[in-house]
């Protein structure tokens, strides 16, 4: 059916969140098909990110120099942080176009399960944001799952001395649900009606 080259590009694209390996082989098919138009630009964009990406030193979005665009942008209020799980969510909330404060990536949640504690999550960088940039609200936008809401409430609790509300995504999050795959409407209506919890 293929071989070499094209069973490599088939096997990565298969690792790709989403895609299976029938999936895989339709757009590695489409891909090839489409060299001039598809492939060739997709190999530079790709060879150009691989280059250039680099995580923000500040909130832990992906951008191309050290602060992203948000961290940088003198437009954003610096006095509110929304923390999220991941660049995805980060992603799903710029998409809704509501939020015009700052980012924290913590990078995970916490799980017992897969071993994943504290200590391997952005907790002191948000610390030591909350410290030093005059922050007065942390909007915790962490998925409706039961590692999501652990994290949020150690959260809560880790910054319960610090004398600043912390709030959490209300209405529209299902249990279960987690913001990469929420519509802009939902992700709206929750940033909203977030309410505080401590």
């Amino acid at each position: 059916m293929s071989s070499g080259p094209l069973d490599e590009l088939i096997g990565l694209l298969a690792r790709l969140p989403g895609l299976g390996p029938r999936s895989a082989r339709r757009a590695a098919l489409a891909l090839v098909q489409k060299r001039r138009v598809l492939l060739e630009p997709l190999a530079e964009a790709m060879t150009e990110v691989a280059r250039t990406a680099r995580e923000c030193l500040i909130c832990g979005n992906i951008g191309t120099s050290e602060q992203c665009d948000i961290c940088s942008d003198p437009k954003r209020d610096g006095s509110t942080i929304c923390v999220v799980e991941s660049v995805a969510d980060l992603w799903a909330m710029e998409r809704a176009q509501v939020f015009r404060g700052r980012y924290h990536v913590m990078g995970g949640t916490l799980s017992a399960l897969d071993g994943i504690g504290p200590e391997d999550l952005n907790l002191p960088r948000l610390a030591d944001r909350i410290a030093q940039d005059g922050v007065t609200e942390v909007i915790l936008a962490l998925g409706a799952t039961v590692d999501g809401q652990t994290t949020a409430h150690y959260i809560a609790d880790m910054l319960a001395d610090r004398g600043i509300p912390v709030t959490s995504l209300a209405q529209g999050v299902p249990v279960g649900g987690e913001l990469d795959y929420l519509d802009d409407g939902t992700i709206t209506a929750a940033l909203s009606a977030r309410r505080q919890m401590r």
